[in-house]
């Protein structure tokens, strides 16, 4: 046996698998199946488990998995492995997914919320979250979830792993990344392609240490029969291959790729194995793109290549991946390499947009509240720009983030996603994304949270929105997608400012509480994880710390706490402003008013003033109840929104509502308000851990399966809606819900921020057809039984 059947068996075993795992069981091992790029594989040996990683292939028919999310729309991956993972063949396999991506604890929860319907899945699967922040706290949590992994593995069947064990296993596995090294050098000599050492990395994911160990063996001893080639020397650098079929065409074409920068190269064997527990648990080892700095991966990636003598750099983006993108500006500065790109989406291009040479129209508004709310938005967004033009603190946050601990330091903010619905009101996303691209930035990657990054780069002081977001000197957010923390860190090294990004940590329970919105608000330290809350707290700590390191200012206890107790009472008059809409018919108001009635308090929220503003709303509506006035007099049919809003043209809801007495009597916006934020603190409770648990299970009430679905037909049937109208940021499982449920859903498709100028338009008839069909039968019926 020569290098190349040695080559060849270790590239049958990177292109199948499924193969591999099912030889190893036949000869008697304990065969467990991994999907992310962070599986801790030296653990999972060390317990006695041949571990084999899942990497379907993107190009593959996805029937299964189309009929429980919904035909692909963005990244094809999901799709492929959610069509594994239904795949009865697998059933019996140990599944272990890790949260390497944002579209993994999305697989997890599909599989726990499908197990909960009563519907078919893998018999025994596991989510382990381990998180990447390089932090003492984070590795703590690691630590925790490490120990439960390791019962679990017990519980199956495993050995106990103990540090000796671990040692052990990571000797094995030191001996074959030491060989890979060598085989580097083979690339370097040209002798190995690209491709040959994509499928060698992998392999150590996919093969026992030992088989691959002998097959390395076989290949440096046989290095003087391997051919020398000739051509471009290239590295990669972006989106993690998971198969080689780009590796392959591109050096198809005639050129070599020399290394590479991303979750399935040579980083997985730049450091040794973990020989202990704690060592396992340590950030950032293995960590993938989405969680790491793009400069420093970046730097990374130019001295890796000059080392390697690459004559470039080819940045990939491949099926539509969020957080590649957001390497490419950091690479174009971090060196003097040049830099090629290439995007390729693996799936339909998106449809084009319609041109409409007319803006949209103003739509009509019937609270005199709201239109007081407007002005005082204007009046404050002024007097922050005024105070942070003489030096004083000012920070921006996502929605999702901690911004009660702001409001108790005094220091102003505003949100990254109000910023983005003010952006578009004054309809300049457009000009914003030419300043995104301009700059490097992806345009149309979470480009509803990449607005204040964008407005960093306006220089146009005519045409910026309200004169201008002020230079933030604290950006925070919580690193709840793959783009976010890229965005963030981009925004912290064009302003300057101070970053924090908060873990988002997720519930790997086989069972949890699925009528939240009755838990949350009393029993949320019972429905959580003490962990999740405990890591959180530890966060909130360091950024108190932080924040008085910086500023001077003292952090305190008590006007913390009556921040806290101001949230609760706002949103107490949410819930109370929600249940009139939902039993009063025909409804007092529709959405454009709740909408802004809603989020501009929502933004000060923690404040008199919000407080108060809430009140205000809640009493305006009652007295429209009590006087019988109706949003639509002539009302027949209730539709809810399903998404973000579209804040770029508010009239879009209202266009129906004349012609076919059709409301859009519910939103996101006021229901969770209602539901989503009430952490009472009573009974000596640690206001600060009610804090985190407000924010612990932030997003998860609009997209988590088995948290979005229930309360969405719960919000659904309160309401007596007769139809779902959706965006593309609706959970599939949300959908499936309602539907489920009986109530008729129109899929529309779109992004709320990736809308062209006559997109809105070219929606009319199709929701125009969803109303007069089923939303009318279904108003028919709820007629018929009143």
């Amino acid at each position: 046996m020569g290098a190349a059947d040695s080559l060849k068996a270790i590239a049958d075993a990177f292109a199948d698998p499924d193969a591999v795992a099912a030889g190893l069981a036949a000869a008697g091992h304990k065969v467990i199946r991994t999907i992310g790029s962070d599986a801790p594989f030296t653990l999972l040996r060390a317990a006695g488990f041949a571990a084999v990683r899942v990497a379907p292939a993107n190009d593959r028919l996805t029937p299964h998995a189309d009929a429980v999310i919904g035909p692909a729309t963005g990244r094809k991956r999901a799709h492929a492995l959610l069509e594994w993972l239904l795949d009865p063949v697998h059933a019996d396999t140990p599944i272990l997914i890790t949260r390497a991506d944002s579209d993994q604890p999305q697989l997890f929860a599909a599989l726990r919320e499908r197990r909960r319907l009563g519907e078919p899945v893998p018999h025994v699967f596991a989510m382990l979250d381990l998180l990447h922040q390089p932090r003492d706290s984070s590795a703590r949590y690691n630590r925790q979830r490490i120990d439960q992994l390791c019962a679990w593995l017990e519980s199956l069947g495993g050995r106990r792993v103990t540090d000796a064990g671990l040692a052990t296993a990571a000797a094995e596995e030191a001996h074959v990344r030491t060989r890979i090294r060598h085989a580097q050098s083979l690339r370097q000599e040209a002798r190995l392609s690209g491709t040959d050492m994509l499928r060698i990395v992998s392999a150590t994911a996919i093969l026992p240490p030992g088989a691959l160990r002998a097959h390395l063996d076989t290949i440096l001893a046989d290095r003087a029969a391997l051919p020398k080639r000739s051509g471009k020397r290239l590295w990669i650098a972006g989106t993690a291959h998971e198969s080689d079929r780009h590796y392959a065409a591109i050096e198809a074409d005639g050129a070599l790729i020399v290394g590479e920068t991303h979750d399935w190269g040579l980083s997985r064997i730049a450091h040794e194995p973990p020989a202990t527990l704690d060592a396992a648990s340590a950030p950032p080892l293995h960590a993938p793109l989405p969680a790491r700095s793009m400069a420093e991966t970046a730097r990374t990636a130019h001295a890796d290549a000059t080392a390697a003598g690459a004559e470039a750099i080819l940045h990939l983006v491949l099926d539509r991946d969020e957080a590649a993108p957001w390497l490419l500006a950091p690479l174009r500065t971090a060196g003097s390499l040049r830099i090629d790109t290439h995007a390729i989406p693996e799936g339909e291009p998106p449809a084009p947009r319609a041109a409409s040479p007319t803006p949209p129209q103003r739509s009509r508004k019937l609270l005199r509240s709201a239109a007081s709310f407007g002005a005082y938005q204007r009046d404050w967004f002024a007097s922050i720009r005024e105070e942070a033009a003489s030096g004083a603190p000012f920070a921006v946050v996502n929605a999702n983030a901690p911004q009660e601990i702001l409001r108790a330091f005094g220091i102003p903010f505003v949100v990254n996603q109000w910023w983005a619905s003010i952006v578009a009101a004054k309809q300049q996303a457009g000009r914003y994304k030419r300043l995104l691209a301009a700059h490097d930035y992806p345009a149309d990657v979470e480009a509803y949270s990449a607005q204040a990054l964008a407005a960093a780069f306006d220089a146009d002081a005519q045409q910026a929105p309200w004169g201008g977001l002020p230079t933030p000197d604290f950006v925070h957010a919580v690193t709840s997608s793959d783009a976010t923390a890229a965005i963030f860190e981009a925004m912290a090294d064009v302003s300057g400012a101070q970053p924090f990004l908060y873990e988002r940590t997720v519930d790997p329970r086989d069972e949890i509480e699925t009528r939240w919105w009755e838990a949350m608000p009393d029993r949320w330290d019972e429905a959580l994880e003490p962990q999740r809350i405990d890591l959180l707290v530890t966060e909130l700590r360091e950024v108190i710390a932080r924040i008085e390191a910086a500023t001077g200012r003292r952090f305190d206890e008590d006007r913390f706490r009556a921040v806290m107790a101001l949230v609760d009472e706002q949103e107490e008059y949410y819930r109370a402003t929600r249940d009139l809409i939902a039993r009063t018919v025909p409804a007092p108001i529709g959405i454009v008013d709740s909408m802004p009635a809603t989020m501009v308090p929502q933004w000060h929220r923690g404040s008199a003033w919000a407080r108060d503003a809430a009140r205000a709303f809640h009493d305006e509506v009652a007295e429209r109840v009590a006087a019988g006035q109706a949003a639509v007099p002539d009302e027949r049919i209730r539709l809810m929104w399903v998404g973000r809003g579209l804040w770029s043209d508010t009239a879009f809801y209202q266009k129906w509502e004349e012609s076919h007495g059709a409301v859009f009597v519910w939103s996101m916006y006021l229901a969770l308000a209602a539901d989503g934020y009430i952490r009472r603190f009573d009974r000596d409770r640690d206001p600060l851990r009610a804090l985190a648990a407000r924010f612990l299970t932030m997003g998860d009430e609009l997209r988590m399966p088995s948290w979005a679905g229930p309360w969405h037909v719960h919000e659904a049937e309160t309401h007596q809606v007769d139809g779902a109208v959706a965006l593309s940021d609706a959970d599939p499982f949300v959908l499936r819900a309602l539907t489920a449920a009986g109530i008729p859903v129109l899929e529309l498709g779109v992004d709320n921020y990736a809308l062209g100028p006559g997109d809105a338009g070219a929606l009319d008839d199709r929701v125009t057809a969803f109303i007069e069909g089923p939303a009318a039968r279904m108003a028919a019926r709820r007629a018929e039984k009143s």
